[in-house]
């Protein structure tokens, strides 16, 4: 899977901060570091999902913009339900969460990462189409890394967010993710 700038959808290609209110913090990145347009999808319950091995029933909102090559994720948790943004938010409070890395073969990367000790604390099916899986890193990194499974549907969004991104100027700054 190749983006237009034509790079392969593999190593580090998105950065996610767990946040307390994902309006304010698209308006301050946008202010501040100028990224946009912001695609914010308003309420996300992924089905089916799994954290640390138990179904996951937890809500979220989420924001992706582009700067540059790399996606910028925000994630606000909308209730108390355990999971792996909650648990980072208790732990170290609001901030960086994880790195995404893209991947060609999920399940293989899956059990790459395991069999260098890191265990998958979450999985869920995304709206962009295949499965990502949240590695626990215990320690060894400053968050997660999320394993995001490539395919047709990932590689059509994320290039639509990206071609928004090189063509911003500055107008409709958030934008429906779908």
């Amino acid at each position: 899977m190749k983006f237009d700038f034509g790079q392969p959808l593999t190593g580090i290609i998105q950065m996610a901060y767990v946040v307390d209110d994902i309006h304010a913090a698209m308006t301050s990145w946008r202010q501040s570091a100028h990224v946009g347009p912001w695609f914010h999808l308003e309420r996300w319950t992924p089905d089916p999902a799994t954290y640390r091995g138990q179904r996951s029933e937890a809500t979220i909102t989420l924001a992706m913009a582009f700067s540059g090559e790399l996606l910028i994720e925000l994630i606000q948790p909308l209730d108390d339900k355990p999971s792996v943004y909650k648990e980072t938010i208790g732990r170290t409070g609001y901030g960086f969460h994880h790195f995404a890395v893209g991947s060609n073969d999920y399940e293989a990367d899956v059990r790459r990462y395991e069999q260098h000790g890191y265990s998958l604390a979450f999985q869920a099916h995304v709206p962009t189409g295949g499965r990502v899986g949240y590695m626990d890193t215990k320690g060894s990194l400053p968050g997660f890394i999320e394993v995001i499974e490539n395919g047709p549907e990932m590689e059509k969004v994320f290039t639509k967010f990206y071609r928004a991104a090189i063509q911003w100027d500055g107008s409709e700054p958030v934008r429906s993710f779908v």
